[in-house]
């Protein structure tokens, strides 16, 4: 009788058994399995600390206060849209870019204040704006329009004018991408732009308040991201080893593999520019995958809806910008494009089913 019992006990635990690894193979099984798209990397869902953070000396009104902020899990570019893979994008669709564009003065006196007389047709052609690397003084530093250039025939392929090319370059950022551009890149890629919460999550890697992608120290800035050495904008001292726009990967990735989002060439967001958006929000509760202002404010450009980048370039200096932290962010107008602005990209397991 004994035996019958131990051995009924036996019994009992081996079909326990069997069925547990049952359930487990099922639940397996029932599991979806998405493929890393290449290229790009998953960020987790979490909770993390958006803008300022204490101890940022360089923090503006912009960026405050901080507040806590969750967003589930994404998959974004592990560097920027580089200058083969839009060209793969025009190839395939016969894109033509805003800054390729014939331009329509009767379009763009619409966002310019009323009775803006119009410039000469000589100056009205297709073009982009560039760096002027030979300034040699500035009156104001409030003045940026000392350092930048309209060039005509600048764009994505001719970088720094129509004498210029991309030509050994497929593995820089591709610029003079204005908001249009990437949007039409991110619909032919089944991609979108990030917000700026989902920007930040990917620069935090697996950290929650960080200042810059690597850390808290500013020290290490030169090693760790593209940014300008010297006086801005006469003095260029590349320390860096570079002096203007450099390849992907030149640097170290942060701690979940993702390269240059401090540095090299801003990034354009989904998310409408607004100075006083972080202000006007309850903060006394985490903020639920938000995609930021209802609508655009900037005081410096009133008439137009501009749109949030965020990561700094390699233009960004202490003296300037300081944008080569995580939580600064500025506005660019939608039909803007220049030398130093590009995009990544994000997608989800939904737009990937």
């Amino acid at each position: 009788m004994r035996q019958k019992i131990l051995y009924n006990a036996k019994l009992s635990v081996v079909v326990f058994f069997i069925f547990l690894l049952s359930s487990c193979k099922s639940e397996v099984k029932s599991t979806p399995k998405i493929e890393v798209p290449k290229g790009m990397v998953w960020v987790d869902s979490k909770t993390f600390t958006q803008g300022a953070k204490v101890g940022d000396k360089y923090a503006m009104p912009r960026e405050k206060p901080a507040h806590e902020v969750f967003v589930d899990g994404f998959f974004i570019d592990i560097t920027e849209v580089t200058n083969k893979e839009f060209k793969t994008f025009v190839e395939a669709t016969n894109y033509i870019t805003v800054a390729e564009r014939a331009i329509n003065w009767d379009e763009m006196k619409k966002d310019l204040p009323l009775g803006t007389p119009k410039p000469h047709d000589s100056i009205l052609q297709p073009g982009s704006l560039i760096f002027n690397k030979n300034v040699e003084k500035v009156a104001s530093m409030g003045n940026y329009l000392q350092w930048w250039t309209w060039k005509i025939g600048a764009n994505w392929k001719h970088p720094e004018g129509p004498d210029s090319s991309i030509e050994g370059k497929d593995n820089y950022p591709v610029v003079h991408i204005a908001f249009e551009d990437a949007l039409a890149y991110c619909k032919w890629a089944n991609r979108r732009l990030p917000t700026e919460a989902e920007w930040e999550a990917a620069a935090q890697g697996a950290s929650l308040d960080n200042i810059y992608t690597w850390g808290n120290n500013p020290d290490i800035l030169d090693k760790k991201a593209n940014t300008w050495q010297g006086i801005f904008p006469i003095k260029n001292e590349p320390k860096d080893g570079f002096g203007s726009i450099a390849p992907v990967k030149s640097f170290d990735p942060n701690s979940i593999g993702v390269y240059d989002m401090l540095g090299n060439v801003w990034e354009l967001t989904s998310d409408l520019f607004n100075v006083n958006y972080y202000k006007e929000l309850d903060i006394t509760n985490v903020l639920n995958n938000p995609k930021g202002s209802e609508k655009a404010y900037s005081p410096s450009n009133p008439y137009q809806q501009e749109h949030i980048i965020k990561g700094g370039s390699f233009l960004c200096h202490a003296s300037y910008c300081a944008s080569f932290r995580i939580s600064a962010r500025m506005g660019v107008s939608p039909d803007s494009a220049s030398d130093h602005s590009g995009f990544r990209t994000v997608t989800t397991t939904d737009m990937l089913k």
